[in-house]
């Protein structure tokens, strides 16, 4: 499914990028200033969690959404930098830590650790959604999309494995007054 979204991202990148480009307007230029910054902490977030988890397949998990939201990231500072906007101040990386030195009133559990970034996935998700849909530069809008479409991919995994692990915290079913019983 992923392909037929690449594919039809670049059909209209192919249409549009040779369209003078106007300069990024204010709610544009917020929207990536925002992104960016999330993204940053994010990555903190990420590092943390690498910091404290001793379960392989979450660090996997971890070093993928890391590698990723840096690439992600690297896109939206390249577009800021080549349209002369300053880049906002963010906190610098988070050092190396071995995981047993972590105190344990600090160290975050691993379902904690998943779910927040969950919840920080969900979030961007949505928000790059909301993002899309107020841009005028196709270009900036085509980056919000394939940012999107990346934490999507993650996001798949990452449930899966909140499943298997029994992290995954769902709220309590509604079932409508009168409804027909489910067997």
């Amino acid at each position: 499914m992923t392909h037929v979204f690449e594919a039809i991202s670049a059909i209209m990148k192919n249409f549009t990028d040779e369209a003078p480009k106007p300069p990024l307007h204010v709610g544009e230029v917020m929207d990536l200033w925002t992104a960016f910054t999330a993204f940053h902490e994010a990555h903190a977030l990420y590092q943390v969690g690498l910091n404290t988890t001793t379960d392989k397949d979450l660090k996997h998990v971890l070093e993928s959404a890391l590698e990723g939201s840096k690439l992600d990231t690297k896109k939206i500072e390249k577009l800021l930098l080549k349209e002369g906007v300053p880049l906002p101040l963010v906190n610098p990386r988070k050092p190396l830590s071995e995981q047993s030195a972590v105190p344990e009133g600090v160290r975050l559990t691993d379902d904690e650790i998943a779910n927040l970034i969950s919840a920080k996935v969900a979030a961007s998700i949505t928000y790059c959604a909301q993002a899309m849909s107020k841009t005028v530069r196709t270009d900036v809008g085509l980056m919000f999309f394939s940012i999107q479409i990346n934490l999507m991919k993650f996001a798949a995994p990452l449930k899966n494995l909140m499943i298997s692990r029994g992290w995954l915290r769902v709220p309590p079913f509604y079932i409508p007054p009168g409804a027909p019983e489910r067997k």
